[in-house]
């Protein structure tokens, strides 16, 4: 197994000798924006099984789709890869995601951390699964419910 513990603007140069689907999902996704979803097809094998939170995808085309309506209503949205752990076909990436969206957090960045397991073949990512503290990044982020979650979360802290 191989560890790489970098910050982002190094990673990329460092990923030289790991398999071509890590490189490139490393690569695209740090600069991945609202204007730039195009490289997803790119990356992602045809037969792509996605999950997240909120949804489980088969297929790039449906990958796309969800992604472009994810990031639609989205001023901004940047990855930044943190750490890489990789082993063959397979690797856990560690990034902090920011985002604007209008509706929540009052407009104002919202910022979280996750991971993603994914795996992948030659050069294509063919399993992605992300893993989010979806309260965090969605729920926390609305008007009243995300007071009542925050009062929750003290209160439970006690």
């Amino acid at each position: 197994m191989t560890l790489v513990t970098q910050h982002h603007q190094q990673i990329s140069s460092s990923l030289e000798q790991e398999p071509e689907w890590l490189t490139s999902f490393v690569k695209i996704y740090q600069q991945l924006s609202v204007d730039n979803l195009a490289p997803l097809e790119e990356l992602y094998h045809q037969d792509i099984v996605f999950i997240d939170p909120m949804h489980k995808l088969k297929g790039i085309a449906k990958l796309t789709d969800y992604f472009q309506a994810l990031y639609t209503n989205l001023f901004s949205c940047k990855f930044v890869i943190t750490n890489v752990i990789y082993n063959d076909s397979q690797a856990a990436i560690y990034w902090q995601m920011t985002y604007v969206h209008p509706k929540l957090n009052g407009g104002n960045a919202v910022s979280v951390i996750g991971s993603s397991h994914i795996k992948g073949s030659q050069d294509k990512v063919t399993f992605h699964q992300d893993y989010i503290d979806l309260g965090a990044m969605l729920y926390e982020q609305l008007p009243i419910i995300g007071r009542l979650i925050k009062w929750i979360k003290t209160k439970a802290a006690r």
